[in-house]
């Protein structure tokens, strides 16, 4: 921050337009207290020492950040002792999926997808709820699964969805895809949300045979029987597998184990490296005669994700698998995913397709 700013000016805009401060491809946050507060964010993957603001004028503290200028950035503002503390300049929130929320933004040259918003007139799909028996392939007795049926006659493909509650909630994807169909950008799909195991989500993610073996023994026969789904005996793969994180991984894995049904996966930040360790879709990725499959990955530039998505495409696409990665300049967060995921869903089932 440049100490010659003119502080009252600083102030002044921060109480205006709110902070981040944005010029071009700089962000400056503004703190007014007593005390030198901490900043973290997706700018540093929330990892590392938390950046510390300056101070600029007696109880006015700031410090400025080179972004990329189409970036979405979520933060949070500390105190010494590493509790958040609000930002006062700053309304805008984002669930940060933990119980509490983080400060967000958008870059001069970034924006939020409004295909998530019920737009007057367009047909809308049906969802349905509903409580699957997981018969010891899944934690609990029970598990819920949310269905989508288009407003369009079948039969159509199906995309299971992984952590399904935060795609239905928090996505909206049930209005995203009703917006695309009727915008002509993709084929009509149905959906099933599968609501993930809570503290169990890690093991279940984690390539698990058990949650395979749930997916096709039970989420799949509930599908078939409440929508009008294409035949995958007849239309090998014609199905696919949506998710992010642990939820990207186990999206592919399941496609990898299942391809004769789900021949098509949307990974999202997909966790297939971890703290160094390669997991074990990469082996499967190096299978010779494998069914081949049509992968869509994205990934934030911010995320040490990153690192595995780009070195599994090559293994992918080097075994004969149909594979489009795309970067964004954000991190590891929903409203990330729900900007970034129209162009998946376009590309997986193009209406010419």
């Amino acid at each position: 921050m440049d100490t010659k700013t003119d502080t009252k000016t600083l102030e002044a805009r921060a109480r205006r337009e709110g902070t981040p401060l944005i010029d071009g491809d700089t962000a400056t946050f503004v703190w007014k207290g007593n005390s030198r507060v901490f900043l973290q964010g997706d700018f540093q993957d929330w990892r590392g020492e938390p950046l510390p603001l300056e101070r600029v004028d007696k109880g006015l503290w700031a410090r400025s950040l080179a972004l990329p200028e189409d970036a979405y950035v979520e933060y949070a503002l500390q105190d010494a002792r590493g509790r958040r503390v609000r930002d006062a300049f700053n309304k805008r929130r984002s669930d940060n999926g933990f119980g509490g929320f983080n400060h967000c933004f958008w870059m001069p040259q970034a924006e939020a997808t409004t295909l998530g918003k019920r737009v007057r007139g367009v047909p809308r799909g049906r969802v349905t709820r509903h409580q699957v028996d997981t018969h010891e392939c899944a934690v609990g007795a029970k598990r819920a699964v949310a269905l989508y049926a288009p407003p369009v006659p079948g039969p159509v493909p199906l995309v299971v969805v992984l952590d399904g509650d935060d795609y239905l909630e928090r996505v909206q994807l049930p209005a995203l895809v009703d917006n695309l169909i009727a915008q002509g950008r993709m084929r009509p799909v149905a959906l099933a949300f599968v609501s993930n195991g809570g503290p169990a989500r890690t093991l279940e993610y984690a390539c698990n045979e058990a949650t395979v073996s749930f997916l096709e023994r039970h989420v799949l026969p509930l599908a078939r029987a409440k929508l009008s789904l294409v035949d995958e005996q007849r239309t090998p793969g014609a199905h696919a597998v949506l998710g992010s994180s642990l939820g990207g991984l186990m999206a592919l894995f399941v496609a990898q184990r299942l391809p004769g049904i789900f021949g098509r996966v949307l990974s999202q930040s997909g966790a297939f490296s971890i703290d160094g360790t390669d997991l074990l879709v990469f082996d499967l990725a190096r299978r010779p005669a494998q069914p081949p499959l049509h992968v869509w990955m994205d990934c934030g530039r911010f995320e040490v994700l990153q690192d595995g998505n780009q070195r599994l495409l090559p293994v992918l696409q080097a075994s004969g698998h149909r594979v489009t990665y795309r970067a964004y300049n954000g991190g590891h967060n929903y409203p990330a995913w729900q900007s970034s995921l129209p162009a998946g869903l376009e590309e997986l089932f193009s209406p010419l397709g």
